[in-house]
């Protein structure tokens, strides 16, 4: 029996010990005062892409993708190097600052991911990245079908079917091949901007 008032006591010292700090509380990050972050912008639609196509673009080894005349929604372009050539392509579209994402190519029986980070383009941030020429990854592009390129929060573009970028890839391809690269430019399109 003498024990139960030490038992009392006990329980009231914990209970006192867990009053000095207060309950888990809704209102908690209020209170603390941290600062709202600013999120990614708001997702884009998907472009309608019915009767776009590829093109040359002015700047040659580039080729861009987009309906006639309105501004471009994609472009591939081979770029030499030391060590080889690289694709380097670039979804044409406004990007949140210094964001990374994944650039994924669904078609002629692939499924492609590339690395894409948002670069600074003048005042405007756009999503770049590029991949060695002979990058298997690349095949999907290559073949003869309809391709989807998806960047989250960017859209869906669908690439319609064209010869064009087979033909910059395996250009851009040949001096690793130690082919010697056509002398005569990609198609004989016409470029359909000045990007």
């Amino acid at each position: 029996m003498r024990s139960t008032p030490l038992l009392c006591l006990a329980a009231l010292a914990l209970v006192a010990l867990a009053s000095c700090k207060p309950p888990a509380a809704d209102d908690y990050v209020a209170r603390v005062g941290l600062e709202a972050k600013s999120g990614p912008s708001e997702p884009l639609l998907s472009p309608d892409t019915e009767q776009a196509q590829w093109v040359a673009s002015r700047e040659p080894g580039r080729i861009i993708y987009g309906n006639p005349g309105a501004p471009p929604l994609l472009a591939l372009a081979c770029v030499e190097g030391p060590g080889g050539g690289r694709i380097v392509y670039e979804r044409i579209v406004d990007a949140d600052p210094d964001a990374k994402a994944i650039l994924a190519l669904i078609g002629n029986s692939h499924v492609t991911r590339l690395f894409v980070d948002a670069e600074k383009t003048g005042d405007d941030w756009r999503w770049r990245g590029a991949t060695e020429a002979d990058d298997p990854a690349l095949e999907v592009l290559t073949g003869p079908r309809q391709v989807e390129a998806t960047v989250p929060g960017a859209g869906s573009v669908i690439l319609n079917p064209s010869s064009l970028p087979r033909e910059l890839i395996n250009r851009c391809r040949a001096p690793a091949r130690g082919e010697s690269a056509a002398a005569e430019p990609i198609a004989a399109a016409t470029p359909a901007d000045p990007a």
